[in-house]
């Protein structure tokens, strides 16, 4: 099946993409507007420039040969690993979080382009081990790639931004044929330590009262003997394992060892997430515990996207935004104006945008000519996937405010530049499918 094309290139991604980014800087030029219509703000005319500079990269990403893409991989992901220690020690701070480096107003956020550059690493890792993967030893040691940027984002303390990277490897490993029970494991690590994170602050802020059970997380002597407990358990299990190969004894040794490292996470959780991440996470169970505070944007946001209605009240003629009722209405909460005035079918026609690249995107990895350019177009789909599902789904309510952007609509050029990039390299998978 052959689409139809300018040149070899898939105009049905270019078309959704330049859709996407159009609409984006017109609802961040809306936000800058005030409701007495006096505009306020030149963020749309940065994201003017963004836009430009990005397409240059995306023409040059869709025109570089694979060998110069291949080769440059690792130095890339090397030289974003060092900006993010840079980062760490002579950042800027914005939104509490240490993430940008620049001077006067213009910089960048290196863990944005670390996103695509642990994509491109992970592939070459991935095709070169082959069905290698499916050991733990080289499941584990791919998992390497993406948990030094994550762990280096996550210390910023940027929890939003890291989360991204450990549902790229798992997809990832997982198309390469990594084991269920493997990339299985590693969902239920990180869902348990979620859980396990924000339970004291659960039963300090929503319930307001004490449950026997949460001493295990607040008190420093009862968790040390649970841990050890565990350990123990585990060390016997483990055991029984090695000396009878019974399958009960690997699950038994399976679900303790998901129970321990959960565990011993959340308390890492706990002591390096601020305050204020802590309370976006109990927020999402009731936005009514501090309304005022962690809970103003997400109740803002969904009283914007529920006053649009079908059709919206008009470009230009919302009042949550207009009045400023939206904090950071222009990056993470871009949808929510875009909501309120073009109602459900402006909904609608960006949830068809993004389903054209996403469905392209699989038709990609379908094509592609070989493994390594599967596995990166596989990662860039997944990344636009976790995208848009976790920022829509945050903006309307139905998934925790993590600070992540909407691509190519939300302001900011690191977060454009990337998914710009990304797009450009789908391209260059599609127009070399069939060149060997």
């Amino acid at each position: 099946m052959h689409s139809r094309s300018v040149l070899s290139f898939d105009v049905y991604i270019i078309a959704a993409t330049l859709s996407l980014i159009a609409i984006g800087i017109l609802f961040i030029y809306s936000s800058g507007v005030t409701s007495t219509g006096r505009v306020y703000s030149s963020e749309y005319i940065r994201q003017l420039v963004w836009a430009g500079t990005g397409l240059v990269l995306l023409v040059a990403a869709a025109l570089t040969s694979y060998t110069t893409i291949r080769s440059a991989s690792v130095p890339f992901y090397i030289l974003v690993i060092l900006l993010l220690l840079i980062t760490l020690a002579f950042g800027r701070v914005v939104n509490g979080a240490r993430s940008w480096l620049g001077i006067a107003g213009l910089g960048i956020q290196p863990s944005e382009f670390a996103k695509l550059a642990s994509v491109l690493v992970l592939a070459i890792y991935l095709e070169r081990v082959g069905t290698g993967i499916r050991k733990l030893p080289l499941f584990l040691a791919g998992s390497v790639i993406m948990l030094i940027p994550m762990g280096l984002t996550l210390v910023q303390p940027d929890l939003g931004t890291a989360l991204v990277f450990m549902p790229l490897f798992l997809i990832m490993a997982f198309v390469a044929g990594a084991r269920l029970r493997h990339v299985s494991y590693v969902v239920l690590v990180f869902a348990l330590t979620a859980v396990l994170s924000v339970i004291p602050a659960w039963e300090r802020q929503i319930y307001e009262g004490s449950v026997p059970v949460v001493s295990v997380l607040t008190r420093p002597e009862v968790l040390t003997m649970v841990t050890a407990a565990l350990a123990a358990m585990l060390a016997v299990t483990s055991v029984g394992y090695i000396a009878t190969k019974r399958r009960y004894f690997f699950w038994i040794t399976y679900a303790l060892s998901v129970i321990l490292v959960g565990l011993l996470g959340s308390v890492v959780v706990r002591r390096v997430l601020a305050e204020y991440q802590m309370m976006r996470l109990i927020v999402f169970l009731d936005p009514y515990a501090d309304p005022r505070g962690a809970g103003w944007n997400i109740i803002q946001s969904i009283t914007a996207v529920g006053s649009g209605g079908f059709s919206g009240k008009g470009f230009l003629q919302g009042t949550q935004s207009h009045y400023q009722f939206i904090p950071q209405q222009s990056t993470d909460f871009i949808f929510s104006i875009l909501a309120e005035e073009w109602g459900f079918l402006g909904g609608l026609l960006v949830f068809g945008l993004f389903l054209v690249i996403l469905l392209r995107g699989l038709y990609i990895v379908q094509t592609a000519r070989d493994n390594y350019s599967s596995l990166v177009a596989t990662g860039i789909v997944a990344l636009v996937f976790f995208h848009f599902a976790v920022n829509v789904g945050m903006v309307i309510g139905v998934m925790p405010i993590t600070g992540i952007p909407l691509f190519f609509l939300s302001h900011g050029g690191s977060s454009l530049w990337t998914a710009m990039a990304g797009v450009g390299l789908l391209l260059n998978i599609h127009h070399n499918r069939y060149h060997y």
